[in-house]
């Protein structure tokens, strides 16, 4: 029964080292670096922000990249770009000096939406204009009125968002489901434990 036994063995061994490298390559993207990084104090002000993952970033209408300034504008001008991991969205020229935010929603090489945020601060003010602040004379009811809408606009674009990447990832034909492995995997295990109990019976 030794030679059945170490087969049986080797065959589970090969079917956990399997699992072990499909199970990664399904993991949702990490942001392994950006510029500008978390934190950094910018005597300059950028003119792009570059996002960098440790795996290809799906190309979708769904990648998205804000910079808010101190006083709640909108930076971030154009298209954002995908090339492999690298994420590149164009900025125009930063105005107020004091902290930025950037955020950002990207689709996952697995198939699923990512989102985190990021903060730096510019030091010295940039050649940029705000667009202005909000008018100071609005009621306090059509603040909350506009917050309301404001709310129910950024629900409703997350929720197509989210629809987006379940259909991406529903076409994506060249990313390998996992329960696929894992079907596999019990199939052949379960082969190979009738091959081994036949070589120990024949043996017998």
């Amino acid at each position: 029964m030794r030679k059945p036994l170490a087969f049986v063995t080797t065959l589970a061994v090969a079917l956990l080292a399997m699992l072990g490298a499909a199970l990664p390559a399904s993991a949702h993207n990490v942001l392994i670096s950006s510029n500008p990084a978390e934190g950094d104090e910018l005597d300059t002000a950028p003119t792009e922000v570059v996002l960098t993952f440790d795996q290809p970033v799906e190309e979708a209408d769904v990648n998205e990249v804000a910079v808010i300034g101190p006083h709640g504008d909108q930076w971030a001008e154009g298209v954002v770009e995908v090339d492999g991991a690298t994420v590149t969205a164009p900025l125009r020229p930063l105005g107020p000096a004091g902290e930025y935010v950037i955020g950002y929603r990207v689709l996952s090489a697995d198939g699923h939406p990512v989102s985190d945020e990021i903060r730096f601060t510019l030091t010295s003010p940039g050649p940029g204009e705000a667009s202005g602040a909000p008018d100071s004379a609005v009621s306090e009811q059509g603040e909350r009125g506009e917050a309301t809408g404001g709310d129910r606009a950024q629900s409703e674009q997350s929720d197509e968002a989210d629809r987006n990447a379940e259909a991406a990832n529903d076409a994506d034909s060249e990313g390998v489901p996992v329960w696929v492995w894992l079907a596999g995997a019990a199939v052949l295990l379960v082969v190979g434990l009738v091959v081994a109990l036949r070589m120990g019976r024949s043996q017998d």
